[in-house]
This record gives C-alpha cells, structure tokens and sequence, in this order.
C-alpha cells in the first residue's frame, strides 16, 4: 500500500484532542476540499507492504493508532492493516472524508466521519447511508467556514438527531472561520456539540506535515 507518513505526536482533532497516537497517512483522497490542508497526501508516498507498516508502527511504542489521509478508503489493503494492527493489540481508529461507505472497516475500529459542509465543495459527495452505519463509539465532524456551513451543520445534526447518538464536532476552518463566532452559535442554540480546535496548528503553527 502506499503511505505518505508514519509518526508519533498528539492527536489535534476528534474527543482525544491531546493524547498522544501514532499516525499512518495514507496517500490519495477522492475529494478536493477548499480548505485541505494535506494536499501533500494526494500522490507523496512509498509502497511499504503490511509487515513493512507494522515494523515502523512498533518502534514508535505501543499507543493507539489514527489511520488518515488523504481518504484512507480508496486503499483497499487497509482492512488487512487494520485486521493486523487490531491483531497485535492497538487500539485503531480512522479518520474518513464520509464520502466511501464504512461497511466493510471492522466494528472495533473507533471511525471520525467527516459530513462535508457546502463551502468545502464537496457536499454532494457525502454517503448518508453512514449514518445508519456508525457504532456510539464513533464521532462525526463538521468543518465550518462560513455562516452557511454551520446552519447546514446544525441542520443536518437537527435531522437526523446525531448529538444523541454520537460526539459530534464542529471544527472552524483554520484562518478562516473564528472559532468564538461557532461557540457563540452553539451556545446561542443550546446544541449538544464539541467546539473542535486544531490543536496541532497552535502548537506547531510552523509546521505543514507530521504533527
């Protein structure tokens, strides 16, 4: 499979914002969001076969692993890493666009579903049949933009009753959208939501990759 990057750091997004995890970035993503900002994933990377993963995975210790992108679906081999990794006792979790069906990734992998607001362009790819899909272990994600990105977020969340059913997030696009602007719509709305930070981007606001 090709990989874009392996490393140890603390995770910046979801409910285990802080704690420290081991990454595998996967290459490839089938969406071009507005605001991506690992644009580098989308073809950088080297062929390493499952062992080949497993043995960088090892020597950065035994903490949970985050399988990201890119969009780490499009790469079928990742049910064997997983079936591997979850073999050897991690504790797995995965990041997705929400654009791929879910079906198939195993029940004990902790999945982070992104739902696409419309200033990402890529709304009209979201895979509704996730929702029926998801585990209460898993969370879903909101990256907000503009005004018109929270109202679809709220809507969506509204409809389909998602915070009582999972963690749901709502994370401001970094630079973009001012995080106390969606904390005062969610307080204004009594929504049962987490403000998502990029923790990772004010820590190491100097680094693009790895982090």
């Amino acid at each position: 499979m090709r990989i874009n990057e392996i490393f140890y750091s603390l995770q910046g997004e979801s409910s285990y914002e802080g704690y420290p995890f081991i990454f595998i970035r996967l290459t490839g993503c089938n969406l071009r969001c507005a605001y991506c900002d690992t644009a580098y994933a989308f073809y950088e990377g080297e062929e390493l076969g499952i062992e080949e993963v497993l043995g960088r995975v090892h020597a950065l210790g035994f903490h949970p692993v985050l399988i990201t992108g890119g969009e780490p679906l499009i790469q079928h081999q990742i049910h064997d890493l997983i079936k591997a990794l979850l073999g050897d006792g991690y504790n797995v979790f995965l990041e997705t666009g929400g654009s791929l069906s879910i079906t198939e990734v195993d029940p004990r992998v902790v999945k982070i579903v992104d739902i696409k607001c419309p200033s990402s362009g890529e709304s009209e790819r979201n895979c509704w049949e996730n929702l029926q899909k998801l585990a209460a272990t898993d969370e879903i994600k909101f990256v907000i933009g503009t005004v018109e990105d929270y109202e679809y977020a709220k809507s969506v969340c509204l409809k389909y009753g998602l915070p009582e059913r999972h963690t749901v997030l709502f994370s401001p696009v970094f630079g973009v959208m001012d995080a106390r602007q969606i904390a005062e719509w969610i307080l204004q709305d009594r929504l049962r939501v987490k403000l998502q930070i990029q923790l990772h981007k004010y820590l190491w606001p100097d680094k693009d990759r790895g982090y």
